[in-house]
């Protein structure tokens, strides 16, 4: 029973990428849907390197919370944009935080070969921290404010150095 949900989960995350949010190559809506302001749930997961981050670590600064997987077209989408905006976002209190759903350092390693980024790349590889947000299908992207609140989620790919998502994202520095 348990392998049933497993692989109907799969199944669902994979529909979900390919039909559900963005179309994986045309130009997304550049908003950002406000969410629950509910507290993020706290985790703590290793990158590639095998460093530790813990959502706590960022608390204090906007986090754009990326959840992804290298076989997800929209997720390959949006990287590109997402390591321009951590560019443009390098001297402001705000991070990016890309989080692998069930993959290894291997696979994510041989995606940084077509794909490189300088922000962390995270491994959920028990899918514990995804069942812990509402993600409806990959990329969902939730943006956390300075305090540790939910205030965004985009489900679908997104250009995420289009100033309009910039200024959104600048606005939660701006409440605090």
């Amino acid at each position: 029973m348990k392998a049933r949900r497993i692989g109907y989960r799969a199944i669902l995350l994979l529909f979900a990428c390919f039909v559900g949010g963005t179309p994986a190559f045309s130009a997304p809506q550049q908003t950002l849907p406000e969410f629950s302001n509910q507290p993020a749930p706290e985790f703590e997961l290793q990158d590639i390197e095998g460093e530790t981050h813990r959502l706590s670590d960022y608390r204090g600064k906007v986090v754009v919370l990326n959840f992804w997987a290298t076989w997800c077209p929209p997720c390959r989408y949006e990287m590109p944009s997402m390591e321009r905006a951590r560019k443009l976002l390098e001297d402001e209190p705000i991070v990016i935080l890309a989080v692998d759903v069930g993959e290894d350092e291997d696979a994510i390693f041989m995606f940084t070969g077509d794909y490189p980024v300088e922000f962390p790349l995270l491994m959920d590889r028990d899918e514990s921290v995804i069942k812990s947000y509402p993600v409806i299908g990959l990329p969902t992207t939730y943006v956390i404010d300075p305090e540790g609140y939910i205030r965004y989620r985009a489900v679908g790919s997104r250009e995420w150095d289009d100033p309009a998502l910039l200024d959104q994202l600048r606005a939660l520095l701006k409440n605090q």
